[in-house]
């Protein structure tokens, strides 16, 4: 039987560089810069938090620790095409997300003082080691690029392929350079965006020209001292907090909600941060209503406190109307048009804050 690529080209898949000329820059070296990881020029597997952090918290935050949510390699280049060579330890694939999401790479070239999508590395689905691919860019250049890393699998290795003796810079900076820090579930992490550039984390970047830190940890977002603790001693423009999915309670989110409030606010006084209940979407959950109280709680003591940078984004208004029960693929994890309702929402109300 033949393939959906035999039948239609426009789905086949192409992993072929084809270039003798292609010149590879690891992504770890200057002038390309990486944002949103830890440490990211250390040796091994890209991280975005200390190995030891993670092991502190949970396993699942020391398992995640790796997935490279948030990633993005930024360079300015005059190359005619811009190709990538990942590698990777394992290759994770769930049959609700597209793989594209789960370890696609996509890249936004900025033009006219916005980033625009310009195509996605695509892996192909029987991948087992890592991958090449390449995009080419439009006439015109140079150009600043934007690669934005999986959301859902771990990078070993990225090289970045440039036509030889192309030109190769250090990119701007950001708007706002100061990173939005992001803790929560696996919604936070990015599940299940089609491709890396539509987490709604992603979106607010591009929308407020913003740096980012994602700490989104799928199932094991709980709020432990050891994670507030290491978030809180983070340079910061906003703190956004959004874990009442993965608190195992609403007793355990009682005794962990306002503690790790107060940790971040002890640190940052005059901090933006935003409080997020967990999107109330078809199907409401019995303790929905008390875990949205103790969220409301830790925001309305805080208000009496005099803290006047705090804010509560009731997650039940992210997809209420009468196409709620579109944007998500589950009933939980949103769709791209899911998250993009979360990142007007929540980019709304940074953009009054940053």
């Amino acid at each position: 039987m033949k393939s959906i690529g035999e039948i239609d080209r426009n789905l086949a898949v192409s992993n072929v560089i084809g270039d003798a000329s292609v010149e590879w820059h690891s992504a770890k070296e200057t002038p390309i810069r990486i944002h949103g990881l830890y440490r990211p020029q250390s040796d091994g597997a890209f991280c975005r938090l200390p190995r030891e952090v993670a092991a502190a918290t949970n396993p699942g935050v020391q398992a995640l620790c790796e997935h490279t949510a948030g990633g993005r390699a930024r360079f300015i280049t005059d190359s005619p095409y811009v190709a990538i060579h990942a590698e990777v330890a394992s290759v994770g694939r769930m049959p609700h997300m597209a793989f594209t999401g789960i370890f696609g790479f996509d890249l936004y070239v900025r033009k006219n003082g916005r980033d625009v999508f310009l195509g996605s590395f695509v892996p192909p689905v029987d991948m087992q080691e890592g991958y090449e691919s390449r995009l080419d860019l439009p006439a015109g250049g140079p150009w600043e690029i934007t690669i934005n890393f999986p959301l859902y699998n771990g990078v070993s290795k990225l090289l970045i392929g440039l036509k030889q003796g192309s030109l190769l810079e250090q990119p701007s900076e950001y708007r706002h350079p100061v990173p939005v820090v992001y803790y929560g579930s696996s919604i936070t992490q990015g599940g299940c965006a089609s491709r890396p550039g539509t987490s709604y984390q992603a979106i607010i970047s591009r929308m407020l020209d913003c740096d980012f830190l994602n700490l989104g940890f799928s199932g094991s977002a709980r709020g432990e001292e050891s994670i507030a603790d290491y978030m809180a001693s983070l340079e910061m423009s906003a703190f956004v907090c959004d874990y009442d999915h993965n608190a195992p309670s609403v007793q355990h989110l009682a005794g962990t909600h306002e503690r790790l409030y107060r940790k971040i606010r002890a640190k940052h006084p005059d901090l933006p941060i935003l409080l997020i209940s967990k999107p109330d979407i078809l199907w409401k959950e019995d303790d929905a209503d008390a875990r949205r109280a103790v969220i409301r709680a830790t925001y309305e003591k805080a208000l009496s406190e005099g803290d006047r940078n705090v804010a509560f984004l009731d997650g039940a208004r992210f997809f209420a109307g009468p196409m709620a029960d579109d944007y998500t693929v589950d009933g939980s994890h949103p769709t791209d048009a899911g998250f993009m309702r979360m990142a007007q929402m929540i980019g709304e109300e940074l953009q009054k804050r940053l």
